[in-house]
């Protein structure tokens, strides 16, 4: 089955956290019984806007305890199949090796859409005042190791208004751990770059070749960049706006330098979903989505969950879920993320309600 949306977007309402499924042998079995304890970890990306859910779901439910770690998409997908919490959460669908893995423990799985958001190149060039333009060759050719000036004629080129610092080198900053952030970032350079397609391609872990140093979660890539001069690295716009780090435009598919904001995620979602149609299973690639004033660097976190429970922790992780993409949206522009768009957040809840 497939669906097609056909929505307009509004700011508002976002989706959080997927329940993995706790057995007797959990080791935290103990939380489940309880039905009072819910526990997850997985995308940074999602940290900032999830303590939010978390703080305010919490203020009309005082008996239920959530606890949510930022540690990478790669670790919630692991954690999702080793049946280690309540709910697991990444920046990137699984695919379909990792489907197979932990369905083969736990059952069917869920992928609910949680909330849009920007990775955006973020760097530390105090002389350089007005946002950089960036483009897919650019950051290949940095990330890559080519460009390692940051006044090479290829950067100069699409900014030529901008007196660019001379022989600084690039200080590539990227992440350590298996990560949605990174994800997303390839994708947009799988499909804009032939070599970095051809030599690296798009996933949660890339082989840098030796190129830049490596800093474990999103919040480790932005402080690093704050402190060091001529660094550049990807991160959450969120993370880029708290470190009050630097961020560049990116062009886009219809040709256009875009900045990242709740607005031009948005814009890249509904260009998406306009001219694309949208699996039973709600996995799909935001990366250069089409449409005037989409910003290209746009990605998910979904939530993972099994569809059946074992105990009352997980039966409310899902009440926790519905929440999150009905009145817990309207956190979201605040916090720099784009919403969901209502068409998307209602596929979301029919999901949750499949969890027995």
């Amino acid at each position: 089955m497939r669906y097609t949306l056909l929505v307009a977007f509004g700011f508002g309402m976002a989706c959080v956290g997927g329940g993995c499924n706790t057995s007797p042998s959990a080791n935290n079995n103990s939380n489940a019984a309880s039905g009072g304890k819910i526990s997850g970890e997985g995308s940074t990306f999602v940290k900032p806007i999830m303590d939010k859910w978390v703080q305010e779901y919490g203020k009309d439910h005082k008996d239920v305890e959530i606890n949510y770690q930022g540690t990478g998409t790669t670790a919630g997908i692991k954690t999702l199949t080793d049946q280690a919490h309540e709910f697991c959460c990444g920046d990137a669908f699984m695919n379909n090796d990792q489907l197979a893995a932990a369905e083969s423990k736990g059952g069917a799985i869920l992928h609910v859409p949680l909330v849009l958001g920007a990775i955006v190149p973020a760097y530390n060039l105090p002389s350089v005042k007005e946002p950089l333009n960036f483009d897919g060759d650019v950051l290949a050719g940095i990330f890559m190791g080519k460009i390692t000036k940051w006044n090479d004629p290829a950067i100069a080129a699409l900014n030529k208004d901008v007196k660019l610092p001379e022989n600084v080198p690039i200080a590539v900053v990227h992440r350590s751990d298996g990560s949605g952030s990174t994800f997303i970032f390839s994708s947009f350079l799988t499909l804009t770059n032939d070599a970095w397609k051809a030599d690296r391609s798009a996933s949660t872990t890339i082989d840098w070749k030796g190129v830049g140093s490596a800093e474990n979660g999103t919040g480790g890539v932005a402080g690093t960049i704050s402190k060091s001069e001529g660094a550049i690295g990807y991160v959450e716009l969120t993370y880029a706006l708290n470190n009050k780090v630097q961020y560049g435009a990116v062009k886009n598919k219809e040709g256009e330098f875009i900045l990242a904001s709740s607005k031009s995620v948005t814009a890249a979602a509904d260009g998406f979903l306009q001219a694309k149609q949208i699996d039973d299973d709600l996995r799909y690639n935001l990366a250069n989505a089409p449409g005037k004033g989409s910003y290209p660097i746009a990605g998910t976190t979904w939530a993972y969950m099994f569809v059946s429970q074992k105990g009352p922790a997980g039966k409310q992780a899902a009440e926790f879920l519905k929440w999150v993409v009905t009145d817990g949206q309207k956190y979201c522009e605040d916090m720099h993320y784009a919403p969901l768009p209502k068409g998307l957040a209602d596929l979301a809840v029919k999901k949750l309600d499949t969890v027995k």
